[in-house]
């Protein structure tokens, strides 16, 4: 049983829309239920919502509506009047003159099928918003759920709500505000109602705007008021015969109708139904700004290091000089892996990256491994870009990339290339010339061959976590992609003998050159290999001696150690390549051009 309180709740009286991350637009929401009707222990909370886009300067008009006027009794459907076309979102206070607009459309269709709830296609397209199953999601905005539609478990739409700073943004763009009006119920069925104290039945608190009502009912169980009698009326025809193929009946007579009434009383068991409701009007406003529709200038609120001095500015200098931000390495994963967000790579040391589609940054890498952009670039990202930025900008250290320099204010950008382009070029490379000697690529086929490339770059390392775990991708491209029964055929191991697939493809290798080259060639794999599972399985200084064969540096911070991983992996397979050409044109398979 609940209390006093709970009928009354004056917590949710107290709360405002206006202050709330999601604003309902429509709500015919079952909050909960239980029980039988009219029954001992049934209880119910509803909450139901209904809302207009009106103009500014309407307010005051707005705040007369109330529940009846624009609540889920209000249909949504468009209609003629006078030969007057009236559209389905429009609601006009006045005959011919449209006063605001539903946000949310309900469609009913019939008794056999649930309604459907539109959010209106002008905030959908005008917000860039992208529908998700029952989400609208803002693919400019890092994916943010903007808008979302809840149901009932039987699948009928029951609330639908919306991030309140974008709605603001759209209202302020249009001048207009948002006019809410709900109701909230919460009752419940009772065998003793003495511990509710109200003074008045039934017992009224609150203003227009935001009224309280709470009333306790007798009732006989089932549902009818305690002591109420029933009255009964049947009215049925005397000229009925039953012979007749095609009965045609006239208007109703004294003569041909008979009529009866009586009364009952029920009997059931006393119960009492104790109730709170709740009704509210909120008129919520614009925001100040625009800034997404309109394209208002906001003064800037992300702040950046730009000088050994600690001197921290926003965009709005950032844009007036030619100069560059620093940032901490591990700014690029936490971009390019976010949805729409990717990575790529222009000469060795400068690149792009990007977290969202539409928003590419040129980067570069210094001498120390931190990354630099032009501080331009910065200032002219949405501010929520800007953000993650600025969790990673430090004070300047260690130069501008001189890549970057080159590219961006001498115009020569630097002839190298990127260890991560290299590695996947050199894949593809050979896998096409060991098709020539073989009929099929080196490489088989990996399901996720794309995505690991895509995972493989230097930023991963920076830390030794990192780099192991990118040491693992790089050896399932490499040792458990390549395709050991081909190697085989072309050099059998002798009986007794098991080799890899790393072993095996040396021995084809040392075919062409000496033992001694072919394992030179090989050893940064072998190395790449045994450091897949240092941290499970090698103690840390066998983990070291694995490293040292990979060609990594231990005396380099990590994302120079991670790029030399990638890089010493790339040359190992550009010498191998050159080494299965020469195989190739000895002795040319039945691919051979």
């Amino acid at each position: 049983m609940m209390d006093q309180l709970w009928f009354e709740m004056a917590d949710l009286r107290r709360r405002s829309f206006a202050k709330a991350v999601w604003i309902p637009l429509r709500a015919i929401h079952g909050v909960h239920e239980e029980g039988q009707r009219g029954h001992l222990g049934f209880r119910e909370e509803f909450f139901g919502a209904g809302s207009l886009a009106i103009p500014v300067g309407s307010k005051k008009e707005a705040m007369r509506l109330g529940w009846s006027d624009i609540g889920i009794g209000h249909e949504h459907r468009g209609c003629v009047d006078k030969g007057r076309y009236i559209p389905a979102d429009v609601h006009e206070a006045d005959p011919e003159r449209p006063f605001g607009i539903a946000l949310v459309l309900e469609q009913r269709i019939n008794s056999s099928e649930h309604s459907v709830w539109h959010l209106h296609q002008d905030l959908v397209v005008t917000l860039g918003l992208l529908r998700e199953g029952d989400k609208w999601v803002c693919p400019d905005e890092d994916y943010t759920e903007v808008a979302r539609l809840s149901r009932h478990p039987n699948g009928y739409p029951t609330l639908m709500e919306i991030r309140s700073d974008l709605l603001r943004d759209y209202l302020c763009a249009r001048n207009m505000g948002l006019y809410i009006t709900s109701y909230r119920n919460r009752e419940e069925v009772v065998e003793d109602a003495s511990h509710i104290g109200w003074t008045d039945n039934p017992f009224f608190q609150g203003t227009d705007d935001n009224r309280w009502e709470g009333r306790v009912t007798a009732i006989h169980e089932g549902g009818t008021p305690y002591g109420a009698e029933t009255a009964v009326f049947h009215v049925s025809r005397t000229d009925i015969d039953p012979g007749e193929d095609v009965p045609v009946f006239g208007f109703p007579t004294d003569e041909n109708v008979s009529s009866r009434s009586w009364t009952f009383g029920r009997h059931e068991r006393k119960l009492f139904f104790v109730q709170g409701e709740n009704w509210r009007n909120e008129w919520i406003d614009p925001s100040e700004h625009s800034p997404r529709i309109r394209r208002d200038h906001v003064p800037g609120a992300v702040f950046f290091l730009t000088d050994a001095s600690g001197k921290r500015e926003s965009k709005d200098t950032l844009v007036r000089d030619s100069r560059w931000l620093w940032f901490k390495p591990e700014v690029i994963p936490v971009l390019a892996h976010r949805r729409g967000g990717a990575l790529g790579w222009h000469t060795r040391d400068t690149g792009h990256v990007r977290c969202s589609p539409d928003y590419k940054i040129r980067f570069g890498v210094n001498s120390i491994g931190l990354v630099n952009v032009y501080a331009k670039d910065i200032a002219l990202l949405p501010e929520w870009q800007q953000r993650i930025w600025a969790a990673f900008n430090v004070g300047p250290e260690g130069g501008v990339s001189e890549e970057l320099l080159a590219s961006q204010m001498r115009a020569m950008p630097a002839d190298t290339t990127a260890p991560e382009r290299r590695l996947a070029d050199a894949m593809a490379s050979l896998d096409e010339v060991f098709r020539t000697v073989t009929g099929t690529p080196l490489f088989r086929g990996h399901p996720h061959r794309l995505e690991l490339l895509h995972r493989v770059h230097r930023f991963r390392a920076y830390d030794r976590n990192g780099l192991l775990a990118q040491a693992k991708d790089v050896a399932r491209l490499t040792a458990d992609s390549l395709d050991t029964e081909a190697l085989q055929n072309l050099v059998p191991p002798p009986k007794g003998e098991k080799w890899g697939s790393l072993k095996s493809l040396e021995k084809v290798l040392a075919t062409v050159v000496s033992a001694a080259d072919s394992y030179t060639i090989m050893t940064p794999l072998f190395g790449v290999y045994e450091l897949r599972l240092a941290d499970a399985h090698l103690p840390s200084s066998e983990a070291d001696l694995a490293m040292g064969k990979a060609g990594i540096d231990l005396s380099k911070h990590g994302i120079q150690q991670g790029l030399q991983l990638i890089e010493k992996c790339a040359e190992a397979l550009e010498r191998i390549h050159m080494v299965v050409r020469s195989l190739a044109k000895a002795n040319p398979g039945p691919d051979a051009p």
